[in-house]
């Protein structure tokens, strides 16, 4: 194996024949074999070829030629599934691979070795990976990683093809997380000369999207997996695809077009002999035809199935066929013979580590004991039966749940969540059948704590880790520091939050109990996955509190809507209620049809025109009509009997509400509590964000919420600062009467606005320092830069009104909401430009320059926010929507904001009341809100001050009708605490 060995076989990169004939036409002829989906034909070649290598005298060469004959056809083997072929192949290329390592070798010798080393450690991957040996295929790629740096690979295909068999022993093990963040880099930076590569890197995301629940980006990335193998003249997985479609066509329900598919695809692996696809096809005709009915039919293919599966000796997929048998059993009324094939599947799930299956199969269980519950009387056995139905569902619920903490961007952890969420329905019925409050305390406050931002998890888009951690066997990747700079800054643009699992919360004081404990440790401990984050926080929020009462009300979406409250600050007591899920979604759907913007025109005209014409909230009968009927699906009686009692005794409670998304736009302020009697009128009301903002957190301003107003304490003693305006201010290239125009109309046009404007000036200090009123409105130096400059000089109060862009709902991703400040498209930050305008997201405001930068810091040093701040825009509040809060308002929370006072929709303006109300031009609604709030955040007690205005408000409403102050307006504005 000098380098002077020289003529076997296929040209290297350098054009130089490797072997001489007719090992080099044989070897290009097997790969046109292969191109053209004919593996018969390609094997066989390869026969030939490793019999006449076997003829010629041996030696070292001659080794080394027989090894590399041995690695493509251990490759052709898998292609085809005959996996026993296979792994012959790999371990008699490897041995004659080891047997030469040693013989004297020239650099290009050396290299040629290398070479056929490392494809046949990656087909041994492969074939251990397809076989179940999970662990073992890891190790065998970490034998490739630690060979790759030895090995010229200028194209970077050998390293492609690792990350790609990186990408596959993830999503094996249900790491979709880390699969999908793995494939999309590689997408990115692999060369365009591994053209083999992004097609199958392409494939896998579709089937990773396919998996989590988004179907449209799995299709695209089909599509376009397809047209690469096209360009290559790829029959054989052109064909293959086929089975991919059918699997996205039964994820997403189209069960006639994955049929069709699938039949097509079996008749193709059955014509190419590849038994192992074919099983795969059969599996999923097995459950095909299990939802049509056709039991005998159901049983039958999946008995074909696991015939292949076995014989192969797959044994994950053998066993996703088992499990498919237990349904059957249990769909024939055999629950004895579902348990039996059930614990089969588990256990070889829990052999192989691939926890997501063992999470699946105890939900499985779990589910088939509720149904037996529903069907039979357990009699005095119910509550055992019950126990044990919640010790296999919330563990695995649990763990489900955490699994979307390895998704790197929000939109991937919403639709994960949307099909992890079954099993917590699955939970709750059970908690609410064993009548249970505590539990459901428990699991409610652990589903309300939040996901904690993860700085320090920020995705680099400029490497791709050719070895992962060790830890992401059990974890996931731990990620690593934000050191994005250059080119990759564009592509941090387009980068999503990272998130961490939820803190403990401690439920009490005394015992030291954390939620859910039992259960968290059980999910740990079984599924290999971190639950919780190991900071804490109190079930109460202690901080802040007066003597003044105060009641914690927390609502979770899960199928129906369930709520706890508990009291605190001189009263004491709790509850528990829960709204029939079509109550509460009919409830809902009112509201929203009542709200600008509610038809999809989000800030245009149409949909605040709807509003003021035909809306709910702009007619007092209606209105009243729609505040009752949240009230009776949304409130309990119970809870109004409780606070009545409280008022008597103590006074005015505070009402802290933290909504599911679903209820986030609901006014709880507007609710008809006791006929006509509205909730503001009992008691003042403030929404909490999740309890995970509440941690502290290095190198921030100051511990983000701590000490909290909860029932709106004062400033402290001695605070100074001025306070910062920012009015109206000029979005460059918008016209006034654009979009992104004027909110308050031309400057020096609103007296109102003006004696506003003179008293806080002749208050104290304001930022920018202006010398009269109509020079703070409409500015045009008030940008990103501006604002992080005076807010690090220290700052009293921020109160901004103007555009605010709310994120879309569908994408999952509250981080994008942004302000539209005076940034221009130059202006460094990670929201896309808007022609001339580059927005403030709230991840800047999250995230800073951490990933466009290697010294980049993270935006609580940028903009740490004063104590108390207003954001007065569209749906400047709308955090809550989200599964995951990180929109604007709990931004500004988690950078050091105590209260911020926000809109639950898009917010009307004074024009907006002129032209489609016909209110008179010298009525400035808007005004008189921002005005308001102003007042509220001087007061010390900022909470019940608002609360007094909209009071007021209501009692105008009530007696006039007057459209100015319908709460259109005034019930869109809440003010949000930790």
């Amino acid at each position: 194996m000098n380098d002077a060995h020289g003529t076997h076989g296929t040209h290297d990169a350098h054009g130089t024949q490797l072997y001489g004939e007719p090992f080099d036409g044989g070897i290009a002829l097997a790969e046109q074999h292969l191109l053209a989906a004919d593996h018969t034909a390609a094997g066989a070649v390869y026969e030939e070829l490793l019999s006449l290598a076997e003829s010629v005298e041996d030696s070292p060469d001659v080794r080394f030629l027989r090894a590399h004959l041995l690695s493509d056809l251990a490759s052709v083997r898998l292609t085809a599934t005959d996996l026993a072929g296979a792994e012959d192949a790999v371990d008699r290329s490897r041995r004659l691979l080891d047997g030469v390592a040693d013989t004297p070798m020239g650099p290009r010798g050396r290299q040629l070795w290398l070479e056929v080393l490392l494809k046949t450690l990656l087909a041994d991957a492969d074939l251990l990976r397809r076989t179940g040996r999970l662990d073992e295929a890891l190790a065998a790629l970490d034998d490739a990683a630690l060979t790759l740096p030895e090995f010229d690979d200028p194209e970077g295909l050998r390293a492609a093809e690792l990350g790609l068999n990186r990408v596959h022993l993830l999503m094996e093990r249900g790491a979709w997380g880390a699969a999908e963040e793995q494939a999309t880099a590689l997408v990115s930076t692999t060369p365009a000369t591994a053209v083999e590569v992004p097609p199958r890197l392409l494939t896998a995301l579709g089937l990773i999207c396919a998996s989590t629940g988004r179907y449209d980006a799995a299709d695209d990335h089909l599509t376009r997996a397809a047209d690469a193998f096209a360009a290559i003249g790829d029959t054989g997985e052109q064909q293959s695809l086929l089975a991919h479609r059918a699997h996205v066509a039964m994820q997403r329900g189209d069960l006639e077009l994955a049929e069709r598919l699938f039949a097509r695809a079996s008749a193709f692996f059955e014509a190419q002999g590849r038994s192992g696809d074919l099983a795969v096809c059969e599996q999923a005709r097995a459950y095909l035809a299990g939802r049509r009915g056709d039991g005998a039919g159901a049983s039958d293919l999946a008995a074909a199935s696991l015939a292949r599966f076995e014989e192969i000796g797959a044994s994950v997929a053998a066993a996703d066929t088992v499990l498919l048998g237990a349904q059957h059993a249990y769909e024939r009324g055999d629950v004895h013979e579902m348990q039996r094939l059930a614990q089969r599947a588990r256990d070889v799930y829990q052999e192989r580590a691939v926890y997501e299956r063992c999470a699946q199969v105890d939900l499985m269980l779990a589910r088939t004991l509720e149904d037996n519950l529903n069907r039979t009387d357990h009699g005095a056995h119910e509550r055992q039966s019950v126990d044990t139905a919640l010790s296999l569902a919330l563990p695995a619920a649990l763990a489900l749940e955490a699994a979307r903490y390895d998704f790197v961007t929000a939109h991937a952890r919403s639709q994960w969540l949307a099909l992890a969420d079954d099993a917590m329905r699955l939970v709750l019925r059970l908690v609410e059948r064993r009548q249970d409050q505590g539990l459901l305390f428990e699991v409610v406050e652990h589903r309300c704590a939040g996901a904690s931002l993860a700085l320090e998890r920020t995705p680099r888009r400029d490497a791709v880790p050719v070895s992962p951690d060790a830890a992401m066997k059990a974890y996931g990747d731990a990620g690593g520091p934000d050191v994005l700079g250059g080119a990759a800054a564009e592509a941090a643009v387009s980068a999503g939050l990272r998130v961490a699992p939820p803190p403990k919360v401690r439920m009490s004081p005394e015992s030291g109990r954390v939620a859910l404990q039992e259960y968290i440790a059980a999910a740990e401990h079984r599924y290999r996955r971190r639950i919780v984050d190991e900071h804490e926080v109190p079930f109460w929020a202690t901080g802040g509190l007066t003597s003044r009462p105060v009641v914690q009300v927390r609502l979770v979406d899960a199928g129906d809507l369930f709520m706890t409250w508990t009291w605190a600050g001189g009263a004491r007591g709790f509850g528990t209620g829960r709204g029939p899920a079509a109550e509460v979604d009919a409830a809902v759907r009112e509201l929203a049809t009542a709200l600008p913007g509610a038809d999809g025109a989000g800030m245009g005209a149409e949909g605040v025109r709807r509003a003021f014409t035909s809306g709910a909230l702009a007619d007092r009968a209606a209105e009243r009509r729609l505040a009752r009927l949240l009230a009776e699906a949304l409130w309990p009686e119970g809870l109004t009997a409780q606070i009545r009692q409280v008022t008597a005794r103590a006074g005015r409670p505070l009402v802290r509400v933290q909504p599911s998304p679903r209820v986030a736009q609901v006014p709880w302020e507007l609710l008809a509590v006791d006929d006509d009697v509205r909730l503001v009128e009992l008691a003042d009301v403030v929404t909490t964000a999740p309890a995970s903002l509440r941690r502290s957190r290095p190198g921030e301003a100051r511990p983000a919420g701590a000490g909290a107003p909860v029932s709106g304490a004062s400033p402290a003693p001695g605070e100074v600062g001025p306070v910062v305006l920012v009015l109206d201010p000029r979005v460059p290239g918008f016209r006034a009467d654009s979009p992104l125009g004027s909110v308050l109309g031309p400057p020096g046009s609103d007296p109102e606005l003006l004696s506003f404007v003179r008293r806080r000036l002749d208050a104290g200090a304001v930022v920018p320092d202006v010398t009269t009123p109509e020079e703070a409105l409409r500015r045009t130096d008030l940008d990103r830069d501006w604002l992080g400059g005076v807010l690090r000089a220290g700052a009293r109060r921020l109160l901004y009104v103007g555009h605010v862009s709310g994120a879309p709902l569908e994408g999952g991703q509250s981080e994008d909401g942004a302000l539209h400040l005076c940034c221009g498209p130059g202006s460094s930050g990670l929201a896309v430009p808007l022609r001339t305008h580059r927005p403030l997201s709230a991840k800047d405001l999250l995230l800073g320059t951490l990933p466009l930068r290697a010294d980049g810091e993270p935006g609580a040093r940028m903009w740490p926010a004063p104590r108390r701040v207003a954001l007065l825009g569209c749906e400047s509040g709308g955090d809550l929507r989200f599964a995951e809060s990180f929109g604007l308002a709990t931004a500004m929370l988690h950078n050091g904001a105590e209260l911020v006072t926000a809109t639950r929709w898009v917010l009307p303006t004074s024009f907006a009341f002129h032209r489609f109300a016909g209110v008179p031009a010298s009525v400035r609604p808007l005004t008189e809100a921002v005005v308001a709030v102003d007042t509220a955040h001087e007061d010390p007690d900022p909470v019940h001050r608002l609360g007094r205005w909209q009071r007021e408000q209501l009692a105008r409403w009530r007696a006039d009708g007057g459209i100015e102050h319908s709460p259109l307006l005034w019930a869109a504005l809440t003010s949000l605490v930790v």
